[in-house]
């Protein structure tokens, strides 16, 4: 049962209360309680927690110059697009000053950005600046977002197509990358007439990188590199492992996608079947006990694999988004149930009613198995908070962004 139907379920209990209808057991529990009702006020059921609201506001109580949130990067860009998912939800004007504290910091007063943007990275965070030119009207975010743009016309690509990760990693694609680049680019070409571009730009990589990761198993490697490097087969080029995030970032990527694809786009039904064999191995791989997934997504029965927040929260806005645009069948939904419930046991109320988010895995590159168990885990890594504020306010029905 999700909170939406506990929140319903207190609700009926409040309203049987005061008419009087006796949910207490007993044999006279039902006069007692219509005695109660006429002689004193009845106590309104406590509102649900907004978990959204309480993440954005108690990471802006621990930092409330959100210039001291971190450098130009993806990092905050995630956790600030998911704030702005919150505030189209409650308009609370506070969290859009945030964002825009933080933007401002980077961007001058003519809309330049001093930086090379030579990774994808570092691209993430122009989805904040296409927001802020629609909220706030002003023309200096749309210029800075055309720098971004413009860097695309010169970035380094794969003889088949696929933008590098970085300028410095000659000829490898990063699952990640996909997340950092495809978004900003579907969003920007319907903010500014570039569509044409921008969405057969993104479908191609997509594509692209698919062809080179995706398993037979739905799941993807990590990355592929088609220069000779320690960690990519010499034969297939790709890495040896299945990273939780990695895939989680080219999901919310493929989905982005396909909302901006007409249908008889013909990058639509190969993307469309990555989406759905995606699906069905996060459900196979979902664990059990937890509801949350693994770091190395099918290595769950090593003691030394754990759940993993960040990609848990992923995976259950994947399965769930697909559920409701009818990409997969319905029955799906209790996986993304079981997701949700594995990925609030891990939210808490810490020191002084601040949230706490646990067991998420810090910033990550390409290894071997041995690696990515070993990461770090974390407590409100950025990762995380953006992760489970888009999780968070697509099941609470914010489709917005």
């Amino acid at each position: 049962m999700t909170r939406r139907h506990l929140g319903i379920t207190a609700a009926l209990t409040a309203l049987a209360t005061l008419l009087g209808l006796g949910l207490t057991a007993g044999p006279n529990a039902a006069a007692a309680t219509t005695a109660t009702a006429r002689t004193a006020p009845v106590a309104a059921a406590a509102p649900a927690t907004d978990w959204s609201r309480a993440v954005v506001d108690s990471t802006m109580k621990r930092f409330p110059d959100p210039t001291k949130l971190g450098g130009w990067g993806y990092q905050v860009g995630l956790f600030l697009y998911g704030t702005d998912l919150v505030y189209q939800r409650t308009h609370d004007p506070s969290y859009l000053a945030y964002i825009k504290g933080w933007v401002d910091h980077f961007v001058s007063s003519s809309g330049h950005i001093s930086n090379s943007f030579n990774s994808l990275d570092s691209m993430q965070a122009g989805n904040l600046l296409i927001l802020l030119n629609q909220q706030t009207g002003q023309a200096k975010y749309a210029t800075a977002a055309a720098q971004i743009r413009n860097r695309l016309n010169t970035y380094p690509r794969t003889p088949d197509g696929g933008f590098w990760h970085a300028t410095g990693l000659t000829n490898q694609l990063w699952l990640d990358g996909t997340y950092m680049v495809v978004p900003f680019l579907l969003r920007y070409g319907a903010a500014y007439n570039d569509s044409a571009y921008a969405d057969s730009e993104a479908a191609k990589q997509i594509t692209v990188y698919g062809s080179h990761l995706e398993s037979p198993t739905g799941l993807l490697y990590h990355a592929y590199s088609l220069n000779p490097i320690s960690w990519a087969d010499p034969a297939t080029h790709h890495s040896s492992q299945f990273w939780c995030r990695s895939i989680g970032w080219y999901g919310m990527a493929s989905l982005a996608t396909l909302d901006a694809l007409p249908a008889a786009d013909p990058h639509r039904p190969a993307i469309l079947a990555t989406v759905r064999n995606l699906v069905a191995a996060i459900a196979h791989y979902q664990d059990p006990a937890t509801g949350r997934w693994f770091q190395v997504v099918d290595k769950g029965s090593l003691s030394s694999d754990w759940t993993e927040t960040s990609c848990s929260s992923m995976y259950t806005f994947i399965v769930a988004k697909s559920v409701s645009l009818g990409y997969v069948s319905a029955a799906d939904e209790s996986v993304a149930t079981r997701g949700e419930q594995g990925v609030m046991a891990e939210v808490s109320l810490g020191s002084g009613g601040l949230t706490d988010i646990k067991n998420i895995c810090i910033g990550t590159n390409v290894g071997d198995l041995s690696y990515y168990l070993s990461r770090p885990r974390a407590t409100n890594d950025f990762h995380g908070l953006g992760a489970f504020l888009i999780m968070n306010e697509w099941l609470q029905g914010n489709h917005a962004g």
